[in-house]
């Protein structure tokens, strides 16, 4: 869930890199600006822009799957035609501001200046290739990045070795020992990473913005400073459930880890089980949950099925036929990358691809037969069949409602991933009696909730270094200011300036913005609940799986297929009935869990300052 990202030319983050033939212009009639001028401008725009969006997605997908010297300057060349078009369009769009336009018209210029982000490039074509160069580098660096130990440095570890260790070791030295490693990949971005925020922020002062940060808050449909107010309110929801959490998870470590993990205050970062702490689902054995029965182990079951890479992948297009969705085409079977090649580099990290903004639909992810990859993969499904609902669209459309949109569909799929339908899907005999509830709500909240304060603080990052709030000076240091304030945890050893941190998470290098992650942590609770209503369940929430459901399908085709064409609200209304994003349903979803969480917790230090 958390590991994805769409890839390609799809979402904000992604998907409007635009481009221009080299040498071509974009058209700017003289005299007074009209209706029809903006009208043919936009229509223009759309009919170029597909076809070269394509272009850059194809670039793009080969520099990610067979990384090389070659591959990504290839893609750097590419992107810096696109980058710069890009700024051209957005520049030439505030030319009709003034003017009184239709709705859809209006709302497809405004997204058109907003079609840079994730990043606009400065005017001058030099500083554009320098930009994109960085980018494309650091991008590589990350996903050739290892850590070598032992004797000789012999014994090399991608971050797919790494994640397994961290999830299976209870060594602490060995722990600590990786934790530390993995980080050591991240220092030489450093200097690129100064310079690329120094470029980034000048793309954004271009198009009129103070920095880069206010540029991606101003894509949300509300001013920027009302998306900042908005986020402070869902977390000031949220919190109270996730220092529960956290309270009991750091009493449970410091028993399994006697004299290492402090009674009150901040949890070590390598002992939760994540090599960035983000979820904490692996250290569930720790956390003393009462046994109630069998239970089940995902991972296992699908071991005894003798469930492949494809498999995995084809229990998560049936999954969405079941709600009345066509099968995914073949060209999606040929084209994906489902496993690690052995003869090259490749980015490992998950994500979704719409290569040619129709169905050339395909997935990318090295994958391992566990319950983690199992429900990831139901995840990144949801992107590609939210990429196809809205083909239909124009192309400025043709895009989540919002990024977190785009994220949250796939986890709300991902939570109607319930004992309930894996039996119904034939890899668990029986569904445990409620008494198993517990433990069950208990693996989900250490990777859904221990999630939260992580999703919300990478861009707060950010948007303080874009801003200069927090100058290159202090980088390491405020990144782990944010995650004490936040995550309730530290560096289990001092870290210093020479350290870059955040460059060792790869939404950083790759300049993703996180914030959507956040949203969608959110919406997805709320998403469930509504198709839970919808496809007429009346039980607990969280044994709720719309599988099988055609109503909750039709509903849900039926806000897929809006794409961007309305402001997020209306899409959401579409779907809840609701025109505000609320945590009341996460709320809902954990009460059981969060009542079981105050009774342990009496006596208990609640929070970390």
């Amino acid at each position: 869930m958390l590991r994805s990202v769409v890839g390609g030319a799809q979402v904000a983050a992604a998907s409007l890199l635009l481009a221009v033939p080299a040498g071509a212009q974009v058209s700017e009639p003289g005299g007074p600006a009209t209706a029809a001028q903006a009208r043919a401008f936009v229509e223009e725009a759309e009919a170029r822009l597909l076809l070269l969006s394509n272009r850059q997605s194809r670039a793009d997908w080969v520099s990610q799957t067979y990384i090389t010297d070659d591959t990504e300057k290839l893609s750097a060349e590419a992107n810096q035609v696109l980058v710069g078009a890009t700024m051209e369009y957005a520049k030439a769009a505030t030319r009709y501001d003034r003017l009184n336009l239709p709705e859809d018209l209006r709302r497809k210029l405004t997204l058109l200046k907003l079609a840079a982000i994730p990043l606009p490039a400065p005017s001058d074509p030099k500083l554009q290739a320098e930009l994109t160069q960085i980018t494309k580098w650091m991008e590589g660096v990350y996903g050739k990045g290892k850590y070598c130990r032992g004797a000789g440095g012999k014994d090399c570890l991608d971050i797919n070795s790494i994640e397994r260790l961290m999830a299976q070791s209870r060594n602490y030295d060995e722990l600590l020992e990786v934790w530390k490693g993995w980080r050591t990949i991240s220092p030489p971005m450093r200097p690129k990473y100064e310079r690329f925020v120094q470029l980034a922020n000048q793309g954004a002062r271009d198009l009129g913005y103070k920095d880069l940060g206010a540029y991606w808050r101003s894509n949300y449909d509300m001013p920027a400073e009302a998306f900042s107010a908005d986020l402070d309110r869902l977390w000031n929801q949220v919190r109270p459930l996730y220092e529960a959490l956290h309270a009991h998870v750091r009493a449970s470590l410091a028993k399994a880890y006697p004299g290492k993990v402090p009674e009150k205050g901040l949890i070590p970062a390598h002992l939760l089980g994540n090599i960035w702490a983000q979820s904490w689902g692996n250290v569930y054995p720790l956390v003393g949950m009462p046994s109630s029965g069998p239970g089940y182990d995902l991972t296992e079951l699908l071991k005894a099925k003798k469930v492949d890479d494809r498999e995995m992948v084809r229990y998560g297009e049936r999954f969405f036929t079941s709600l009345g969705f066509e099968p995914l085409p073949p060209t999606f079977w040929e084209r994906s990358l489902f496993v690690k090649p052995r003869d090259r580099d490749v980015v490992c990290h998950a994500s979704a691809w719409d290569v040619d903004n129709d169905q050339d639909l395909r997935i990318k992810m090295c994958i391992e037969i566990n319950g983690e990859d199992f429900v990831t993969i139901h995840h990144e499904l949801g992107h590609n069949f939210y990429q196809r609902a809205y083909r239909a669209q124009p192309f400025l459309f043709r895009q989540g409602a919002n990024d977190g949109f785009h994220e949250a569909i796939g986890d709300t799929i991902a939570l109607s991933v319930t004992p309930g339908y894996l039996q119904k899907v034939g890899l668990l005999q029986a569904v445990p009696g409620p008494e198993g509830d517990l433990e069950y709500l208990m693996r989900l909240a250490l990777d859904k909730v221990a999630f939260l304060p992580f999703g919300l603080l990478i861009d707060q990052w950010r948007w303080k270094v874009f801003s200069g709030e927090v100058p290159s000076s202090q980088y390491n240091a405020a990144w782990w200011d944010l995650r004490r304030k936040y995550q309730g945890i530290d560096a289990p050893v001092p870290r210093s300036e020479a350290d870059f941190d955040p460059g060792a998470k790869y939404h950083v290098p790759a300049n993703v913005p996180y914030m959507r992650y956040f949203l969608a942590a959110i919406l997805q609770f709320q998403f469930h609940r509504a198709l839970c209503r919808e496809a007429g369940f009346t039980g607990p929430l969280h044994e709720c799986s719309i599988y099988g459901n055609k109503a909750a399908g039709a509903k849900l085709a039926r806000m897929l297929e809006m794409g961007q064409s309305r402001p997020w609200p209306d899409a959401l209304y579409a779907m809840t009935g609701e025109r505000q994003i609320d945590a009341s349903a996460i709320l809902d979803y954990f009460a059981p869990l969060k009542k079981w969480l105050d009774e342990q917790n009496k006596g208990r230090t609640i929070g970390w300052q």
